[in-house]
C-alpha cells in the first residue's frame, strides 16, 4: 500500500502538528518506506542520499517512541561530523516542538565537554553525537546506555571512510541487545553489510536511490533575502522581468495564503493552490491561470503536481524545496517547448548550504545576483517603454499625434521634451499604484515640492545625518542630492524628500535598519 499522508502512520497528534507546521505535506519516498517499518520495531538498512528527507525518516519514529516520563537516555544517533549532528538536532527540535518533555542534545568535539556533562546530568532522552565524542563520554561514564531503545547510524559509509569503524563497534557493543538498530548509508560497501550482519537482527533493506537529476536549460539565479523582505524582492523581480505567467513555490499552505493576500494587495493578479482546497476550487484557479486572468500562481509542491502550462516564463522558489528532486520538478515547469525560462531562488543564512547540495546533485549552476533596488525597477520600466516607442516610430503612422503635440507646444510654454517626459512618467505609472506620485500627504511643514518625514532614530542612538541619507538613497535608489534638509534631534530625525518619491521611501524603508536598528518612518506633522 502506498503511503500518501503522514496521518496514515498513526502518529502522536503533537508530532503530526509539528510535521504540518514544518511544511511537510506528503512523505518523501524514503519516509513512506522507512517510517512504518521502524514504527513496527524492526531493524533497517536504508540506502538514501542527502536531500531525500532521511533525517525525518528516522527522526519521526524515533521521537514517537520516546517516553517523556522517563528522563533516562533512550536513543542515540551517530553522525560523522559536528555539522551534521547540529543539523539533525535542529530538525529533531522542530519535530518535537509540541512534544513537551523531550530533551535533545548534540555532542561533538570542539565543544566544551563540561557543558555537555552538565546537560547530560540534567536528563537527556536523545543524544546526537560524533563517534569520538560519544566514546569520550562513555569512558567518563557520563553516558548511561542501559535504557537505550534505539540507535541510528546516519551516513554510515562516511563514518567508516573517516576511520570510525572500531568506535562504532565499541558503542554498539555497549548498548543493550534489546535495542532497535537503524542504519542509513548512501552506498552499501561490504564493511557496511558486515556491521549490519553483526549488530542487527533480521534487518529489512530499504532502497531509495535518487534518480539521475538533470535540469533543463533554464537560467537559474539566487538572491540572499531575509524572510521579511521576500515579498518586496519578489515584487521587484516581477516588475523587472514581467513574465507572462509565473509560478511561485512555498513550502506551507499558510505561506501560500499569506503571499497571495500580499501580492493582491500590491495590485498583482495572483491565485493560490494547496492541499486544503477542494477540487472544484483547484479547477477554478487553474482555469484562471491558463486563460491569463491570473498571471501568478502560488503553490505548494503537492498541489502543483499536474500543472502543465506551456507559457510559464518564470519559477520563483520563495522557499527552497525540502527535497532536491522537487527542485527539478519545480523549475522544469518553465522553459518548455524550446522557450526561454528563468528560475529565481530566495535563500538566507544556512540555506546557502542547501542550495549547494541542490547544485551538486542536479549538476547545475545557480548564479548569485544582487537584490534589485527600486531604482533598477524604474529603469527597467523606462527602458521597456522607450523600446516600444522606438518600434512605434519605425512602424506606425504618427502624423495625427505629431500635429497634436505641435499645437500644444505652440500654445503653452513647454517643449516637446517636456511632453515626452510627462508621457513616459504616465506610462511607467500604469504598472504601479497609479496614485503614488500624487499621493496627498497633507501639510508636513516641508519646502514646496517636498514631504517632511519623521524617523524614530536620533543622536542618542549614535546616528549621523549621513546614515539617514545613505540608508534612504541605498534602499530606494533615489539620488542622494534629491534628498533635502535633515534635522536631527536626540531621539528622532526629520528628513525632506521629493513629494513624488515620498510614498516609495515610506514603503521601502519600513523594513530597513539604520545602524542595525529597526526604524519607523512616517509623514511628519506640520511644524
Amino acid at each position: 500500500m502506498e503511503i500518501k499522508t503522514f496521518e496514515e502512520f498513526d502518529l502522536d497528534a503533537k508530532l503530526l502538528r509539528a510535521i504540518t507546521e514544518m511544511g511537510f505535506e506528503q512523505p518523501s519516498p524514503i519516509q513512506a518506506k522507512a517510517i512504518p517499518v521502524i514504527l513496527e520495531g524492526k531493524d533497517i538498512v536504508g540506502q538514501a542520499q542527502t536531500g531525500t528527507g532521511k533525517t525525518a525518516a528516522f527522526g519521526i519514529p524515533l521521537l514517537q517512541m520516546i517516553d517523556t516520563k522517563n528522563k533516562n537516555l533512550q536513543a542515540i544517533v551517530l553522525s560523522p561530523t559536528r555539522e551534521l549532528a547540529i543539523q539533525i538536532a535542529e530538525e529533531f527540535r522542530k519535530l518535537s516542538k509540541f512534544s513537551h518533555g523531550i530533551k535533545i542534545l548534540p555532542i561533538y568535539g570542539g565543544q566544551d565537554i563540561t557543558k555537555q556533562i552538565r546537560s547530560l546530568k540534567g536528563g537527556v532522552q536523545v543524544v546526537i553525537g560524533t563517534p569520538g565524542r560519544v566514546m569520550d563520554h562513555m569512558r567518563r561514564h557520563t553516558l548511561k546506555m542501559e535504557h537505550v531503545k534505539m540507535v541510528v547510524l546516519d551516513e554510515a559509509d562516511e563514518m567508516l571512510n573517516m576511520g570510525f569503524r572500531e568506535d562504532i563497534e565499541t558503542i554498539l557493543t555497549a548498548i543493550p541487545d534489546e535495542r532497535q538498530t537503524i542504519l542509513f548509508s548512501a552506498t552499501m560497501p561490504r564493511p557496511i553489510m558486515d556491521i549490519a550482519k553483526k549488530f542487527q537482527k533480521n534487518s529489512e533493506i530499504i532502497k531509495v536511490v535518487k534518480k539521475e537529476l538533470t535540469v533543463p536549460k533554464i537560467e537559474q539565479y539566487y538572491y540572499e533575502v531575509k524572510r521579511r523582505n521576500k515579498n518586496e524582492v519578489l515584487s521587484r523581480l516581477l516588475d523587472i522581468y514581467a513574465p507572462k505567467l509565473s509560478l511561485v513555490f512555498c513550502n506551507t499552505k499558510k505561506g501560500v495564503d499569506e503571499l497571495v493576500e500580499d501580492l493582491k494587495g500590491r495590485g498583482y493578479f495572483a491565485e493560490g493552490l494547496h492541499g486544503d482546497m477542494k477540487q472544484q476550487q483547484r479547477d477554478r484557479v487553474m482555469k484562471r491561470f491558463r486563460n491569463g486572468q491570473a498571471d501568478i500562481l502560488v503553490a505548494t509542491d503537492v498541489a502543483a503536481r499536474g500543472i502543465d502550462v506551456d507559457d510559464v516564463e518564470a519559477v520563483f522558489n520563495y522557499d527552497l524545496p525540502q527535497d532536491d528532486e522537487y527542485y527539478v520538478h519545480r523549475i522544469g515547469r518553465t522553459g518548455r517547448a524550446g522557450r526561454n525560462g528563468k528560475a529565481f531562488n530566495f535563500v538566507f543564512g544556512k540555506e546557502i548550504y542547501k542550495l549547494r547540495d541542490i547544485q551538486r546533485y542536479c549538476k547545475t549552476k545557480i548564479v548569485a545576483k544582487p537584490v534589485p533596488s527600486v531604482h533598477d525597477v524604474t529603469s527597467t520600466k523606462i527602458e521597456k517603454v522607450l523600446n516600444q516607442v522606438t518600434e512605434m516610430i519605425e512602424n506606425e503612422d504618427l502624423e495625427t499625434f505629431i500635429t497634436y503635440i505641435e499645437e500644444r507646444v505652440n500654445q503653452e510654454d513647454i517643449t516637446s521634451i517636456d511632453i515626452a517626459a510627462a508621457l513616459l512618467k504616465l506610462a511607467i505609472g500604469q504598472g504601479e499604484n497609479a496614485n503614488d506620485a500624487t499621493f496627498d500627504f497633507g501639510e508636513t511643514g516641508a519646502q514646496d515640492g517636498m514631504v517632511r518625514l519623521f524617523v524614530n532614530i536620533g543622536k542618542k542612538q549614535g546616528t549621523r545625518p549621513g546614515d539617514i541619507l545613505g540608508a534612504i538613497a541605498g534602499e530606494t535608489g533615489i539620488s542622494g542630492d534629491l534628498i533635502g534638509t535633515i534635522d536631527m534631534y536626540d531621539r528622532y530625525t526629520f528628513v525632506e524628500v521629493p513629494r513624488e518619491c515620498a510614498k516609495q521611501v515610506i514603503d521601502v524603508m519600513k523594513d530597513a535598519k539604520i545602524r542595525g536598528k529597526s526604524i519607523n518612518i512616517e509623514p511628519a506633522n506640520s511644524k
